[in-house]
């Protein structure tokens, strides 16, 4: 009997990967990538595809990746079940997923899926009632296998024709952690990064930079990955800058950074990088480069040179640049909608 198991590597899903390996089922499991996995934060080009890599390695079984950033996108927008407390559209996004799932099932010749979720974890989407919804939505009633709370809920179809053992499942609820933990002692895991997993969308300040984005018709890979590395202002209607907050920040902003872009940099001191994207008009120029002013280290100074150059080939120039002082920067937040 062959089953597909979605498979983030974090807690939950390492657990049902544990407990289905050890009904002698062949698993193939699956991760699906997007911008916005907590895990993928600092780690752009591993994220939890790497922790799922380790437990299907640990456990023997075969490992599907898909990039999923292109329909998650078009849903991020209008998702039908609407969002949940932020920007996040978890039922439409488990039904993305688990549509995706059915595909990879039916393509492997497996019988039904396995989820690490856990009955009334997550209040958008893991719930009785969700549930139903998701399973329906994405066609697969009665085919999702949930080891860590399944005597809590209906029997599945795989369940029913015994396919599995239902007393070897579990019946964990809520959302302590504790149960997980104590059962990953009791199977010899010691090892779960990531353990409570998450969603930058739930995140209320990058919420609204997600919105902010969507709002202006702005949605795109280079604008997500430019939110996640530095504050953001929201300038005008066409207009908006991007100011790094460390080292680290500063060099993923000017790899980001494309041409017609402008790169707002400090001239003989410490301070940060900024990329303007939009209709940067002369006033707005001198508010960018007062904000990245704020941020240099001006040693007591009330000014600093502040260069500024559209990318690819703007010879630039040079502004001095009184800096904003954080009452005028406050009000700007307010005026951008800055988070």
């Amino acid at each position: 009997m062959k089953a597909v198991i979605l498979l983030s590597g974090g807690l939950d899903s390492t657990l049902a990967a544990e407990i289905m390996s050890r009904e002698g089922l062949e698993l193939l499991a699956v991760n699906f990538k997007t911008p916005f996995c907590l895990c993928d934060r600092h780690s752009s080009n591993l994220g939890c595809g790497s922790n799922a890599r380790r437990v299907a390695d640990s456990l023997g079984i075969d490992l599907k990746i898909i990039n999923a950033t292109e329909d998650f996108l078009e849903v991020l927008q209008k998702p039908a079940h609407g969002y949940g407390a932020n920007m996040n559209p978890c039922i439409d996004c488990r039904i993305l997923f688990f549509k995706k799932s059915r595909e990879l099932m039916q393509e492997a010749g497996a019988s039904f899926i396995i989820t690490g979720e856990v009955l009334g974890q997550r209040p958008m989407s893991q719930f009785r009632r969700q549930m139903s919804i998701i399973e329906k939505e994405s066609g697969l009633e009665g085919l999702v296998v949930r080891p860590l709370s399944a005597k809590l809920l209906d029997p599945t179809i795989p369940e029913r024709n015994e396919w599995i053992s239902r007393e070897r499942m579990c019946d964990i609820s809520g959302r302590s952690r504790r149960p997980q933990m104590a059962l990953a002692r009791d199977l010899g895991i010691n090892d779960y990064p990531c353990a409570a997993g998450g969603c930058l969308l739930t995140d209320p300040k990058f919420a609204g930079r997600i919105r902010d984005l969507i709002d202006h018709g702005e949605l795109d890979m280079q604008n997500i990955n430019l939110l996640k590395s530095g504050r953001y202002f929201r300038l005008s209607q066409n207009a908006k800058l991007i100011v790094g907050r460390n080292e680290d920040e500063n060099k993923m902003l000017a790899m980001l950074a494309k041409d017609g872009d402008f790169i707002f940099e400090p001239q003989d001191i410490n301070g940060p990088v900024a990329v303007g994207k939009g209709a940067f008009a002369p006033d707005l120029l001198h508010i960018s480069c007062r904000i990245v002013a704020r941020y240099c280290d001006r040693d007591g100074e009330t000014y600093a040179d502040i260069s500024c150059r559209r990318l690819p080939d703007d010879d630039g120039m040079a502004i001095r640049s009184t800096h904003l002082d954080d009452e005028e920067l406050a009000k700007l937040r307010t005026l951008t909608a800055a988070t």
